[in-house]
């Protein structure tokens, strides 16, 4: 088959044991990003099968109308990106592990990191030393303080197992069913208004779905402590437009820590929140860590060898299958 990996600014994926299991087949990676849909259509004129990294390029109906050999579409995880009905329509075979009972481990660790980073001034401090000073600022200890979770999945879950290692009291919202799961794990389940008031460091774990796009507002931000962080690792479409910013220059919540923007990659730098003192930043590096990689891609692979040898497995849309030879 002729297989196309999109947006593989790494150029890591053909460094994976696992990129082993496509030999024989006709392999092209792209390691630039573009939401073009000309320049995609030109690029994937003669694909076969398309494997996607996560969510970063969307493939709608004017580019899959396009894709006249398009057969399959591999990845991981959710699927807002895709337009699966115009893929049905086509023939396309989307294939997609959900993964479930396996977290992002690696997600949830750099959580950590960011928030251990933002609330010791980690990154301030360590320019201060190499500037020729020392220390700048009084950090501030995570013992004793209020962890809010915003959405308790598996993601969530794990981060609140981090924060009641570190001794912090662990408050949680979410849908009834993730609500449930926290109270079982002992944490204590509040409203939304009460988590954004009583949280030292609250932290996003949401899917980005059109019912969570701006679940987080102003108004919520506004109720945080002056002293309080807020972290979003998840998807940035979760926050309100231009409400994170305009929080962190009135001062509520005193600090953010985010891996996640509206635009990715961001363009030239130029976005408010990496102009900010008070912003710990990284580029949506959450998944990005080599075992997460291999086991993800692992699974695509095989994804891609079972519709070859004509037993598809993770079908999204089994409407698709026995079209154009599927």
């Amino acid at each position: 088959m002729k297989i196309a990996i999109l947006d593989d600014t790494l150029d890591s994926i053909r460094h994976l044991a696992c990129f082993a299991r496509l030999a024989g087949h006709e392999v092209r990676i792209w390691n630039d990003h573009t939401k073009d849909t000309d320049t995609l259509a030109e690029r994937l004129r003669d694909t076969e099968a398309l494997v996607l990294i996560r969510e970063r390029t969307p493939i709608r109906a004017p580019l899959i109308e396009r894709l006249d050999r398009l057969r399959l579409i591999s990845q991981r995880s959710v699927y807002p990106h895709i337009d699966i009905d115009a893929c049905t329509r086509r023939g396309i075979v989307v294939s997609s592990d959900m993964h479930p009972g396996h977290p992002s481990f690696a997600t949830a660790e750099l959580t950590w990191g960011l928030v251990i980073a933002a609330m010791r001034g980690i990154p301030r401090q360590m320019a201060a030393l190499k500037a020729g000073g020392w220390q700048t600022m009084l950090g501030t200890g995570l013992r004793g303080r209020t962890l809010g979770i915003l959405g308790y999945g598996r993601i969530g879950a794990r981060v609140a197992g981090y924060g009641r290692a570190f001794g912090m009291n662990v408050l949680a919202w979410g849908r009834a069913g993730s609500a449930d799961r926290a109270r079982a794990d002992g944490h204590e389940v509040v409203g939304k208004e009460a988590l954004f008031e009583r949280s030292d460091v609250l932290s996003v774990h949401a899917r980005a779905t059109k019912d969570t796009a701006g679940l987080v507002t102003a108004a919520d931000l506004a109720r945080m402590k002056p002293t309080a962080l807020f972290v979003n690792t998840s998807r940035a479409a979760i926050v309100e437009p231009g409400a994170l910013v305009a929080a962190l220059e009135a001062g509520r919540p005193g600090m953010a820590a985010v891996d996640v923007y509206e635009e990715e990659p961001v363009p030239g730098g130029a976005h408010p929140l990496l102009a900010m003192e008070n912003v710990v930043a990284t580029p949506h590096i959450g998944y990005v860590e080599r075992d997460g990689m291999e086991a993800a891609f692992s699974t695509i692979f095989d994804q891609v060898l079972a519709f070859a040898a004509g037993k598809p497995v993770n079908v999204v849309n089994p409407g698709a299958l026995g079209a154009r030879g599927a």
